[in-house]
């Protein structure tokens, strides 16, 4: 009897050690991909984000730089639409115009989360849950009533994240994307109102608001010098 017990107290001191370990692994890489809807504003439709929504498709890829910090590569396939029939604004000439095209997007973009995002050491103030920003630079290519074209595109927008385990992440991100063309909803709707393009104004933007999952991998180190 004795020696079951010190069996079993060995074996109840391996499996803590191991969970305690296992709590305080870190990864360097997250690597996943989502599905969502997108939304459009151009000359075919100026207010209303939602009004001729499509999908998207994204694969991601993060570099997890710390528990604030973590630079992501996105690719982005979906579709936009939009119809300016829908507007309450009309043309001089009171034509209608609609299209519908399909996006090619890569990008890099730096995300900063609110907290400390993570699961296991007390010390480090980990939580799983976090709010983040995000912003950075993309290459959308497209193909509108048989006419292609490219632009560069800033995505700027906001996400959460939530950590259900210790590897596998969860969230939702809303982006909006500046792109530098107003070509993105075909040529018949480039300037059509005879305004010279500029930075801030008479260029096309598209949304993504994108559910994710993601898995992490490649322990940052297999040794952890700090233990509760």
């Amino acid at each position: 009897m004795a020696k079951l017990c010190i069996s079993l107290l060995i074996m109840v001191c391996a499996l803590t050690s191991t969970d305690k370990a296992l709590a305080q692994e870190d990864y360097r890489f997250d690597i996943g991909g989502g599905l969502g809807m997108t939304g459009y504003l151009g000359d075919a439709n100026t207010s209303n984000l939602w009004s001729s929504p499509s999908w998207d498709a994204e694969i991601l890829f993060r570099y997890i730089v710390n528990p604030r910090w973590a630079l992501k590569t996105n690719f982005y396939v979906g579709g936009l639409s939009g119809d300016s029939s829908k507007m309450t604004n009309v043309f001089p000439s009171g034509e209608t115009y609609n299209f519908s095209t399909t996006f090619y997007e890569i990008g890099e973009m730096a995300e900063f989360n609110f907290f400390n995002y993570g699961m296991g050491e007390t010390y480090r103030k980990l939580k799983r849950i976090s709010p983040y920003i995000a912003a950075g630079l993309g290459l959308t290519a497209w193909s509108t009533g048989g006419e292609s074209g490219a632009a560069f595109t800033i995505p700027l927008g906001v996400g959460v994240k939530y950590k259900p385990s210790e590897r596998l992440n969860l969230g939702i991100e809303f982006l909006m994307k500046k792109t530098f063309t107003d070509r993105l909803d075909g040529a018949l709707l480039d300037d059509p109102a005879g305004i010279k393009s500029s930075f801030m104004k008479n260029t096309d933007w598209y949304s993504t608001l994108t559910f994710t999952v993601s898995y992490e991998f490649s322990k940052r180190c297999a040794t952890c010098n700090y233990k509760d």
